[in-house]
C-alpha cells in the first residue's frame, strides 16, 4: 500500500518525503523547498529571517544556541562562540596555522596532520560536530514551517572542496539526521536557479562569481545535456565580506588614533559589527556616520571603494586564472551569474560587468541563489522533473578499513555513475613491506557494521620508516556497476587490483534498513569514530613525549622532565578510560606544556646541525 500524506502548510498531497535544498553557508545557511506552484522558495520560520547565521554557541550549562540568538554572544564570550566553520571542515591544524588569529575560539594544535578541533568549555568539538548543530537547526526550521518530517537533503559545497571536505559535509549532515542524497557544487545549484542547465538540447559555458562572507571563488562550467562539468575553479578561502569590514575597522582604528593593542576584543567586535553595517549602509547611501562610545564611526562611499580596490582586483586576478586554467578567453563566456551576500557591493558588481563585458545575473537574491538551486536539484532526484534526466547512482557508500576499524568513505552513496575516487595512505609501522585493504560498503562509521566486499594485500612495498611509503588506493565502479579497487606504492610501482559488484545480492529492503540504521546510530556512531580517534592521537603522543625526553633529556632542566612525565602519565590514565574528551583534555596540556622548550631543543638541534654535529630529532 502506498503512503499518502498531506502537507498542512501547502494543503497539497505529497506521495514521499519533502526534500529540501540547504545551503551551509561561511557567513549564513539557508534551506528551500519546492513550494505547490512547482517554484523553488526559501523557508523563513515564524518570521526569524530567511538567513541562520553560521554560529554555534555553547553556554556555560552546555547548552547549544544556534544562529541569531548565538551571534549574540560573539561580543560578549567570543571564546564560546564559533564562526566559520565551514573554513574547518575537513581540515587539519596545519592548514589554517597562518590564519589562527582570525578565529576567536581555540583550534587545537596537536602537532600532526589529524583533523582540527574546537575547544568550547571543556569539551572538544570537531568541525562535523559543530556543522551538525547549523544543519539541526535548518531542519528544524523546515519542520515548523512545513508541518511535516524532513529527512531527506541536497547540501551544496563550493566547486574547490576536495573529497575530505565533501565527506565532512556528508557526515555532518548525517549526524543532524538527516539522509544526505547528494552533495552539489554551489556553481551548479546557482546555475540551476537561473535555469541555465535545464535545456538539456542548449550547449553553454558560464562563469559563476561567488563572494560571500569569508571566502571567494570563481568557476567555468560547461553545461551540455544538462550534465555540468567545472572546467576550472579558482579564488580564496581567506577572502570575502569580512575582509570589506576589517578595512572599515582598520580605517575607523588609524582615523580615530587609537592603538589596537590597548581595545579589547568587545569593542573590536563592535567595532566590526558597526563596519558590517556601514558596508550595507553604503550599497545604497553616500555616507554613514555613526559612534561607538567615543570612537566616530564614519565613512563615505568614494574612501569605501578605494579601501575595498585590492581586494576586488585580487577576485579579478582569481577571475583571469580560471579562465586561463580552463583554455578560454572572455569571448567563450556565454553567461556570468553572481552569488554571495557581497556582490551586492556596487563597486564588486561594477567590476564583474567591466571584466566580462557583460551584465551579470543578479536578478535573484544572491544570498538566496544556491539554496534555491539546491531545492531544484533535490526536486530532480525526487522524480518531479520529467524534463531531466538523471544519471545512475550508487546506492551505498563504498570505503575501506582504517586504523582502528573506521570506514574510510572513497565512492559516497548517490556518486553518479561511472564514477572514479581515490585517497592516499601511508604505513603505520616502521619497514611494513604489506598492507591489507579491506573493501566495505555501508554508511555506518565502524566497517563491523558494513558489508565486507573484498580484502586483498598490497605486497612488496619497499621497507621505509612509517609514513614514508605513499600508497593511492582508487576505487573506479563503471557503468554495469562492476568496482575496481586498485592499491598503488608511488615510489616502487608496486600494484595490485581486485573486481567487486558491490551491490550483488542486497535487495531494495536491505539497502533501505542499512540507510535507516545509518540514520539512528549516527550519534552513537560518530562519538565511537572520535573515541577511537582521540585514542590513536593519544597513544601517538605518548610515544612521540617519550621518545623526546629520551632523546633530548639532557637539554631539559629537571622540573621540565619530571613536569612532562606527570603530564604523560596523566594522558596514559585518560587513555584508560573511555572519555574522549579527558584524553584530548590531556594531550592538549601535554602539547602546551612540552610546546616552550621544546621549540628551544630545536633551535639547539638547529645551531648545532651547523656547527656540523647531528641532533636526533
Amino acid at each position: 500500500m502506498a503512503k499518502i500524506s498531506i502537507n498542512l502548510a501547502t494543503g497539497s498531497l505529497q506521495q514521499e518525503e519533502i526534500i529540501v535544498g540547504i545551503d551551509l553557508g561561511t557567513t549564513n545557511s539557508l534551506v528551500a523547498f519546492i513550494n505547490p506552484d512547482k517554484l523553488p522558495q526559501v523557508i523563513n520560520d515564524t518570521g526569524k529571517g530567511l538567513l541562520v547565521p553560521s554560529v554555534v554557541h555553547f553556554n556555560a550549562h552546555g547548552d547549544t544556541l544556534v544562529g541569531n540568538e548565538a551571534k549574540e554572544f560573539l561580543i560578549t564570550d567570543p571564546a564560546n562562540t564559533i564562526f566559520s566553520v565551514k573554513r574547518l571542515l575537513g581540515r587539519s591544524y596545519k592548514d589554517l596555522a597562518a590564519h589562527q588569529d582570525t578565529f576567536s575560539y581555540k583550534i587545537i594544535d596537536d602537532e600532526n596532520d589529524t583533523l582540527v578541533k574546537i575547544k568550547a568549555g571543556d569539551k572538544f568539538y570537531t568541525p562535523i560536530e559543530l556543522s551538525a548543530e547549523i544543519l539541526k537547526e535548518l531542519k528544524g526550521r523546515a519542520e515548523h514551517a512545513l508541518k511535516t518530517p524532513v529527512n531527506r537533503a541536497v547540501i551544496t559545497v563550493p566547486a574547490y572542496f576536495n573529497d575530505s571536505q565533501r565527506q565532512a559535509t556528508r557526515d555532518a549532515g548525517k549526524l543532524a539526521g538527516l539522509d544526505v542524497l547528494r552533495i552539489v557544487n554551489e556553481p551548479t545549484a546557482a546555475s540551476l536557479a537561473y535555469g541555465i542547465g535545464l535545456d538539456p538540447n542548449k550547449q553553454q559555458t558560464i562563469a559563476v562569481y561567488d563572494l560571500g562572507g569569508g571566502t571567494f571563488d570563481v568557476s567555468i562550467l560547461a553545461i551540455q545535456n544538462g550534465i555540468f562539468e567545472v572546467l576550472s575553479t579558482n579564488g580564496n578561502t581567506f577572502l570575502g565580506g569580512d575582509d570589506f569590514d576589517r578595512a572599515i575597522v582598520h580605517y575607523w582604528i588609524d582615523k580615530n588614533k587609537l592603538d589596537q593593542s590597548t581595545l579589547d576584543a568587545a569593542t573590536m567586535q563592535m567595532l566590526r559589527l558597526k563596519a558590517e553595517e556601514a558596508k550595507k549602509a553604503l550599497t545604497t547611501q553616500n555616507l554613514f556616520n555613526e559612534k561607538i562610545g567615543d570612537i566616530w564611526c564614519s565613512i563615505d562611499k568614494q574612501t569605501f571603494q578605494e579601501l575595498i580596490a585590492p581586494k576586488v582586483a585580487e577576485t579579478m586576478n582569481s577571475c583571469k586564472q580560471a579562465l586561463q586554467d580552463a583554455g578560454l578567453t572572455i569571448a567563450d563566456i556565454d553567461e556570468v551569474v553572481l552569488v554571495g551576500g557581497s556582490t551586492r557591493t556596487p563597486y564588486v558588481k561594477q567590476a564583474v560587468t567591466e571584466f566580462f563585458g557583460r551584465p551579470a545575473h543578479d536578478q535573484i537574491n544572491p544570498d538566496e541563489v544556491v539554496a534555491l538551486g539546491a531545492a531544484i536539484q533535490a526536486d530532480i532526484l525526487a522524480g518531479n522533473r520529467s524534463d531531466i534526466l538523471l544519471l545512475d547512482v550508487t546506492p551505498l557508500s563504498l570505503g575501506i578499513e582504517t586504523m582502528g576499524g573506521l570506514m574510510d568513505v572513497i565512492i559516497p552513496r548517490n556518486a553518479k555513475v561511472p564514477t572514479k575516487a581515490g585517497r592516499q595512505y601511508t604505513t603505520s609501522l616502521d619497514g611494513q613491506v604489506n598492507m591489507k585493504i579491506s573493501v566495505f560498503q555501508g554508511e555506518r562509521d565502524l566497517v563491523q557494521e558494513n558489508r565486507k566486499l573484498a580484502e586483498f594485500e598490497l605486497r612488496g612495498i619497499p621497507a621505509m620508516p612509517a609514513g614514508l611509503p605513499k600508497v593511492d588506493i582508487n576505487f573506479m565502479l563503471n557503468a554495469d556497476g562492476i568496482l575496481t579497487v586498485q592499491a598503488i606504492e608511488l615510489r616502487s610501482g608496486v600494484k595490485q587490483e581486485i573486481d567487486v559488484r558491490p551491490s550483488y545480492g542486497l535487495s531494495d529492503d536491505t539497502v533501505e534498513k542499512m540507510l535507516i540504521d545509518s540514520i539512528t546510530h549516527a550519534k552513537s556512531d560518530v562519538e565511537q569514530r572520535m573515541l577511537i580517534e582521540a585514542r590513536s592521537e593519544g597513544e601517538q603522543l605518548v610515544y612521540t613525549a617519550e621518545r623526546f625526553l629520551e632523546k633530548h633529556g639532557v637539554y631539559l632542566t629537571e622540573t621540565e622532565i619530571t613536569e612532562t612525565k606527570k603530564h604523560i602519565e596523566a594522558l596514559k590514565a585518560a587513555l584508560a578510560t573511555a572519555q574522549k574528551d579527558e584524553i584530548l583534555k590531556m594531550a592538549d596540556e601535554l602539547n602546551e606544556f612540552t610546546r616552550p622548550f621544546a621549540e628551544r631543543v630545536m633551535d639547539v638541534a638547529v645551531s648545532s646541525a651547523m656547527k656540523g654535529k647531528s641532533i636526533d630529532k
